[in-house]
């Protein structure tokens, strides 16, 4: 064959298109363009609703595996978490019934002293049960809304408990809910006694500030006789809470050598961040009988008149 008859033209193999960088200028105008359309006409929309009406069958199907093994996890978690709730149960109910005969005993023993000695009766606090409803809005503050208002008796300043202390105090009454301000908020002060050495003291809120946990008892002395563990409840001198009732426990003592007071970090120990169902009480003042009106001033006792020399 002659040379001059032979295809001297690369084959197709080794052609090329278009450069990359011109498809990469029509496949970007492409997608803006898609994308406009779609956020202004909504054109893709039918599309994806079919797509996903087709999909939906083979992605249940490849979740299933992955649902059932979260399945068995969810159980078996739910299972260790109701065995540890059921112990913790039998063990505070055990607690619960040693603290109910030392009361039986206790109160009998106050009645009997109070009577001896001639003093008046502890004051019985009326009670009506609540459901928290939602957080505040405010998240500068600690509060939370609860389901009775003016309409079911309840007053501004009343006292808010769960079944282990003192939540917080009604701050703001409504027809039908209530704003309570928890005891972790920075503007709420509760006067307390330490169950072990009887000194008394005022807890502050100090929710997210220094790291502590919640509450913090000021002014105390750095030499005072305050450990962790302790337990702090209500003095009832304020005219509010009634005595005895927990609020928070000695986390941390921290005595420094360049301050004068003692830096004490507390716990609390209601569920400030999950309780649902709440008391609310009758402020103590409420049911303490009024000041006596002041005396009228002794009457000016007309002067003699000078004796005659």
């Amino acid at each position: 064959m002659p040379l001059g008859t032979l295809d001297r033209t690369p084959p197709p193999f080794f052609k090329q298109g278009p450069s990359a960088l011109s498809k990469l200028m029509v496949c970007s105008a492409l997608a803006l363009f898609l994308m406009v359309a779609d956020a202004r006409f909504r054109v893709t929309q039918p599309v994806r609703s079919v797509v996903a009406s087709v999909l939906f069958p083979l992605q249940w199907v490849v979740m299933q595996p992955v649902l059932a093994v979260r399945h068995v996890g969810e159980y078996v978690t739910s299972l260790e978490a109701a065995v540890s709730s059921e112990e913790a149960a039998r063990r505070k109910l055990i607690l619960q019934s040693q603290r109910a005969n030392q009361v039986e005993q206790l109160t009998m023993e106050n009645t009997q002293l109070r009577q001896l000695l001639g003093l008046r009766g502890r004051l019985s606090t009326p009670t009506l049960a609540a459901e928290v409803l939602y957080d505040a809005a405010d998240p500068y503050t600690r509060r939370v809304i609860v389901d009775k208002g003016l309409a079911q008796g309840v007053q501004a300043g009343s006292p808010v408990i769960d079944e282990s202390g003192v939540l917080g105090q009604v701050t703001r009454v409504h027809p039908l809910i209530s704003e309570v301000t928890l005891v972790t908020d920075p503007e709420q002060a509760i006067p307390v006694v330490n169950t072990r050495t009887g000194v008394r003291g005022i807890t502050y809120g100090d929710a997210g500030r220094h790291g502590s946990g919640g509450l913090e008892l000021r002014y105390m002395a750095a030499n005072a006789d305050v450990q962790p563990g302790d337990l702090l409840t209500t003095s009832g001198v304020d005219g509010v809470y009634p005595p005895g009732i927990p609020v928070a426990k000695v986390a941390k003592v921290e005595r420094r050598p360049d301050s004068a007071f003692a830096r004490i970090v507390l716990h609390p120990q209601a569920l400030v961040d999950g309780a649902q169902h709440v008391m609310v009480l009758k402020p103590l003042l409420a049911q303490i009988p009024p000041r006596p009106a002041p005396e009228d001033a002794a009457p000016v006792l007309p002067k003699r008149p000078a004796a005659k020399k």
